[in-house]
């Protein structure tokens, strides 16, 4: 897969397919899309070209909502995307000014004289252009006069599998696990850097590694306690994970920290990725480290018995 930073750096293929989209989480439904793109370009022996943008639009046009949480940041979305298969992957700067291109505008200047479409392919509801003018009846028409074709996914293939990014965000802000991954069709992962932490679950027999996520829009799942895997220099280890403020330690900022089993290696600075296999319990006060002690041994029995 070729990667290009903006619409400018691709060069135009023979027989371009196109489909445009934020492509959130890449899941279930967006492989509907992905996969009919990608069997549309080898029937025109062409090749498959995802347009998507970044910043998210919602971060340009509303800059003052800090409520957004993203299932992936923009490096993750890249790699589920390769994963996909599909050839080219362009990510454009979304700004004020590209909000406001007309329908028109959009399909004359990016698609058809950018990009040299040949046909585009697009879930059924499909809107673009300033204030998301354009549908998929305006695409039809632009196409007869541009010289390209439109398929529009059907509403009942991607509503049969019954997903989209905003349920999965729900589940996972509900802590429910098992719902995210069927709908995401992976387990729902965060990546960051391991960060120096108070050390006390050390003087527990529970050493953690504390992780900052890469980026501040990036959804973290509701506190509590989690099974997971862990992913330490192309490693996997089991472990559990918390996420919370730590009441036994009258903490009040939220953290996230993972003990990995079996592992004893000092990974400060260094990049991880956990993934999130089962929601084991609420984060709760304890009395005492000494209780806190006895429960983490139950959690991280329950933990073994959910990978067993």
């Amino acid at each position: 897969m070729k990667v290009y930073t903006n619409i400018q750096e691709f060069k135009s293929t023979k027989n371009v397919v196109v489909t445009i989209g934020t492509f959130d989480g890449v899941h279930l439904g967006h492989k509907v899309i992905i996969n009919q793109l990608k069997k549309a370009a080898e029937e025109l022996e062409g090749e498959s070209v995802l347009l998507t943008f970044f910043p998210h639009p919602r971060m340009i046009v509303f800059p003052d909502d800090n409520e957004l949480k993203l299932l992936n940041t923009i490096e993750e979305r890249k790699e589920l995307l390769e994963k996909a298969g599909i050839d080219h992957l362009i990510i454009h700067p979304f700004s004020k000014t590209f909000s406001r291109l007309t329908a028109l505008e959009f399909v004359r200047d990016i698609l058809v004289n950018r990009l040299n479409v040949k046909k585009m392919v697009i879930g059924y509801d499909h809107h673009f252009g300033r204030n998301r003018e354009g549908s998929f009846e305006d695409l039809v028409e632009f196409g007869e006069v541009y010289g390209f074709s439109v398929e529009e996914i059907p509403a009942q293939d991607i509503q049969q599998i019954n997903v989209s990014s905003t349920k999965i965000r729900t589940s996972l802000l509900a802590g429910e696990i098992h719902a995210a991954t069927k709908f995401l069709g992976y387990p729902y992962f965060v990546s960051g850097t391991v960060v120096k932490g108070d050390k006390i679950g050390r003087e527990i027999g529970f050493p953690t590694a504390n992780i900052k996520p890469d980026e501040t829009y990036k959804l973290i799942p509701k506190n509590g306690v989690y099974a997971v895997k862990v992913i330490v220099n192309e490693k996997e280890y089991e472990g559990m994970l918390n996420i919370g403020i730590r009441p036994t330690l009258k903490g009040i900022n939220e953290t996230i920290e993972v003990n990995i089993f079996d592992f004893d290696e000092e990974i400060y600075g260094q990049k991880i990725q956990v993934k999130f296999y089962e929601r084991i319990r609420d984060e709760q006060p304890f009395e005492n480290l000494n209780e806190l002690k006895n429960q983490l041994n139950i959690d991280k029995t329950k933990t073994i018995q959910i990978f067993s």
